[in-house]
């Protein structure tokens, strides 16, 4: 079993959109990500994005360019990722101030953790929240 060498995280999860452009604008200005890598392709879709919060990290790209995993995400739905912060309220505050819709306001949940859930451009669900489970095996 691989485990994480360096602080890399070893689980990216992986999201496709229409406009990954916009997409990465909105996770970065509104949700805190930050963006560590884009390449584009010569038409300026997205081919490959990463972007960090926190310890962990997702993988962006551009629907529609081809390849194996475009055309295997092709009938893919949206996705659900939950993220860690440190004040939720306040990520919560910046999210609305950006026009972000959200799902459920944070709220304190019957297993210790505050959260909240919000839609991104494309109907991606991303939870932030304080639960931070521990992974080692």
């Amino acid at each position: 079993m691989a485990g994480t060498s360096g602080g890399r995280p070893s689980i990216y999860p992986t999201l496709l959109y229409a406009d990954a452009k916009a997409a990465i604008r909105q996770l970065t200005e509104a949700l805190g990500f930050t963006e560590l890598s884009v390449y584009e392709g010569e038409d300026g879709s997205v081919l490959h994005a990463e972007l960090a919060q926190g310890n962990g990290a997702v993988m962006v790209g551009s629907k529609g360019r081809g390849g194996l995993f475009d055309a295997a995400m092709k009938d893919a739905g949206t996705t659900g990722v939950y993220v860690v912060v440190d004040d939720v309220d306040a990520h919560h505050r910046h999210a609305v101030d950006h026009g972000v819709e959200i799902l459920m306001p944070p709220t304190d949940q019957d297993y210790g953790s505050r959260d909240y859930m919000a839609r991104d451009v494309e109907g991606n669900v991303w939870s932030f929240g304080t639960y931070a489970p521990e992974t080692a095996v």
